[in-house]
C-alpha cells in the first residue's frame, strides 16, 4: 500500500530514519512516480514492485521476486486496504445492500495477504536483529460504528471493512505469540483520517472526538518511527490506537 495517502507518509518516515525501502502497490504508474519522487529527495536504495494483493498469483510473484533477488527485509508493514470506490456496487451501501462479492474482495485484500506475506517473509525477517512487522488496523476493528455519524450523509460503514480490521488486530496478537522471540509484531489502529469526506460527517466526527479534529497523515510519523525502531524492543502483540481520543468516549 505504498502509493496511498498513509503509505506515502510511511515511506517518507522510514527513509528519514535512514532505511532502505522496498515499496509495493497495485497501481504500477503511481508506484513508479512515487519511487522517482522519493529517489530525488532521499539518497537511499529504493526498490519497487507492483502487486495486486487481491490476486494470490500476484502475491506469489512478489514473494518470489524478493526471495530470488535475495532482498533482505527486517521490517514488513502491511498497510494496503480495500476501501472500495463511490461507484462500486454493494460496498458503500446500507447493510441490506452490501454484497457478498465486496465482502469477499475486502477480505482478500485487507486480511488474507497479511497472513500470506507475513508467513512467506518470516524466514527472511528472522535473520535480522530487531525484526518486526507492523500491521495497519482501524478503530473499527474494535469499535462498532456510531450510526449517528453517517445519518444524512453519503457515507456508509461496510461490515466487511470492520471485520477485516478486527481480524488484523487479532492476527497481530497471534503472530506476535508465534513469531517471538525473533520477530516483534504490532498493530496501529487509526481513527478517522481527513480525506475531504462529506462535510456533515466531518462536523459530527470532530464533535465526537476529544481533540476536536480528524487525523492527518503526519499524526502517524511518531508511532511508525517508534514501532520500527529499537525504541520499542520490548513491545510486541500490541494494538496502538491513534484516534485523537475518540475510542475513550
Amino acid at each position: 500500500g505504498s502509493s496511498g495517502f498513509l503509505g506515502k507518509t510511511i515511506s517518507k518516515t522510514l527513509l528519514n530514519s535512514n532505511n532502505n525501502l522496498f515499496i509495493s502497490d497495485l497501481n504500477e504508474k503511481k508506484l513508479t512516480k512515487l519511487k522517482y519522487s522519493l529517489s530525488k529527495k532521499f539518497k537511499k536504495k529504493i526498490i519497487s514492485f507492483p502487486c495486486d494483493l487481491e490476486d494470490i498469483n500476484s502475491r506469489n510473484n512478489l514473494i518470489k521476486y524478493i526471495k530470488e533477488k535475495k532482498i533482505n527485509i527486517n521490517c514488513l508493514i502491511n498497510n494496503a486496504a480495500f476501501v472500495g470506490t463511490s461507484n462500486l456496487s454493494g460496498w458503500n451501501e446500507t447493510f441490506e445492500k452490501q454484497s457478498i462479492d465486496t465482502w469477499v474482495r475486502c477480505m482478500e485484500v485487507n486480511l488474507n495477504p497479511v497472513f500470506h506475506i507475513s508467513q512467506a517473509l518470516a524466514p527472511i525477517l528472522k535473520k535480522n536483529k530487531n525484526a518486526n512487522i507492523v500491521n495497519i488496523g482501524s478503530i473499527y476493528g474494535f469499535l462498532a460504528p456510531d450510526k449517528n455519524l453517517y445519518k444524512d450523509t453519503d457515507i456508509n460503514n461496510p461490515a466487511a471493512y470492520s471485520v477485516s480490521k478486527s481480524g488484523i488486530i487479532y492476527l497481530t496478537k497471534w503472530l506476535a505469540s508465534n513469531l517471538a522471540p525473533k520477530i516483534r509484531v504490532n498493530c496501529i489502529s487509526p481513527g478517522g483520517i481527513f480525506r475531504n469526506q462529506d462535510k456533515l460527517f466531518v462536523k459530527k466526527y470532530i464533535q465526537s472526538t476529544p481533540l476536536k479534529r480528524m487525523a492527518k497523515e503526519e499524526d502517524f510519523i511518531g508511532v511508525i518511527n517508534f514501532l520500527t525502531s529499537d525504541a520499542s524492543n520490548y513491545i510486541t502483540g500490541q494494538n496502538i490506537i491513534v484516534d485523537g481520543g475518540k475510542s475513550i468516549i
